[in-house]
Order: structure tokens, then C-alpha cells, then sequence
């Protein structure tokens, strides 16, 4: 799909805009890999069914929060914040309203796991937060948790495979956020990130029931 190309080709350009520091080029091509991902799912038929509607959501609160860091300042950056907290919580709506629905077999082992995972990352950042900031960490941690154990529970590879993706591009933005900026964390984490984005939007495809 078209919306899928523009995403991969704006995410290379971004990486050559944060790679020259480029607040200008930030704006220009970040905004447009984002809507590349929304774009794909609505190509796909997303609003026809509760779950595509959900990701849409979601993606489209994702695509605020992109924008929201861009600005180094920190309010944005809070804000940018709760824009995908909120976005996690509109995708575990829609995994729940994936038909058949979750099976809470594969999502509590898988919370279970992913919060052992989270108390060791929690370990890790919270040592490098400070403020107002450490209550949103931890909540943004415990709602992405929460997240990626829906994801588990629908037992869908495509779904997983995003939500696992999404996760681990978050650690490259609290990396490069909290403990030591650099352009390492957005080689691997963008390309990881809009890959994320990019397969959950997919995922509308076969969402069963609506």
C-alpha cells in the first residue's frame, strides 16, 4: 500500500534528519512517516469494524505524540507522553474487540513475564528520572505492559509481532530521553517504532468479527 511506502521512505529521511541535527528536516518528515501508518490502515478498511476503528484510534494518537517530540521542551514532551499512554490504551481496546476476543491463558503468563520485565526497566530509568516525571514513567510503563500482554492474548503473530516492536522502540526513546542522548538510539528505535506502527496497522486486515 501507498501509505506504507511513504512511512518507509519519510523514516529514512528522518534518520538522515536526525543524524544532521536538522530541527526543520524533524518537522518535515516525521509528521508524514506517521501519517503514512494511519493512511495504511484506513486503506485497509479499518473503520469497518470496531477493532480497525480502535487501531485507528490509536495510531492517530501515536502520530500526535510523534509530533509532540519533536519540540525539546518539556511540556511538549509530557504531553507527548500522555498522547501515547493514551494511544496504548486504545490499543489494548482493540485487541480486546479483536474477535474472538483475548485468551486470558496466553495474556496473564504473558503479564506475568512482562511485568518482571518492567520492574527491571523500571530499575534501570528510574534511577535517571526525576520530578513530576517518575509518576509518568511509571504509569507509561505499567500501561505498555499491559499493552504487549493484550497483544499476547490474541493470539495473533501479526499483532504480537507490532506490540513486541512498539515496546522495544519505547526502550530506545527512554534510552536517548533519560540516560544518554545520541544517535544510536534512533537507528535502531525509529526503524523499529514505524515497523510497529506499520504491522499493527496491517493487522486490520483479518480482524475477525466486528
Amino acid at each position: 500500500m501507498l501509505g506504507s511506502v511513504v512511512t518507509a521512505l519519510a523514516t529514512l529521511l528522518l534518520l538522515g534528519a536526525e543524524w544532521r541535527a536538522s530541527q526543520l528536516g524533524k518537522w518535515l518528515c516525521k509528521p508524514v512517516a506517521s501519517a503514512g501508518f494511519v493512511w495504511t490502515a484506513l486503506s485497509l478498511g479499518a473503520l469497518d469494524t470496531r477493532y480497525g476503528q480502535a487501531i485507528v484510534a490509536a495510531l492517530l494518537l501515536s502520530l500526535v505524540g510523534d509530533v509532540l517530540l519533536i519540540p525539546h521542551a518539556k511540556a511538549a514532551f509530557r504531553a507527548g507522553v500522555l498522547a501515547f499512554l493514551c494511544g496504548h490504551l486504545a490499543f489494548v481496546a482493540a485487541f480486546v474487540a479483536r474477535g474472538p476476543g483475548l485468551d486470558w491463558r496466553w495474556s496473564l503468563p504473558a503479564l506475568a513475564a512482562l511485568s518482571a520485565v518492567a520492574l527491571v526497566v523500571g530499575r534501570w530509568l528510574l534511577g535517571h528520572v526525576h520530578g513530576g516525571m517518575r509518576a509518568a514513567v511509571v504509569a507509561y510503563i505499567c500501561v505498555i505492559t499491559i499493552m504487549v500482554a493484550a497483544a499476547v492474548g490474541t493470539r495473533a503473530p501479526l499483532v504480537i509481532a507490532g506490540a513486541l516492536a512498539f515496546y522495544l522502540s519505547d526502550l530506545s526513546v527512554a534510552r536517548d530521553r533519560f540516560v544518554q542522548r545520541g544517535f544510536a538510539n534512533r537507528v535502531w528505535g525509529l526503524p523499529l517504532y514505524y515497523g510497529a506502527q506499520l504491522i499493527l496497522a496491517w493487522s486490520v486486515v483479518r480482524p475477525g468479527p466486528s
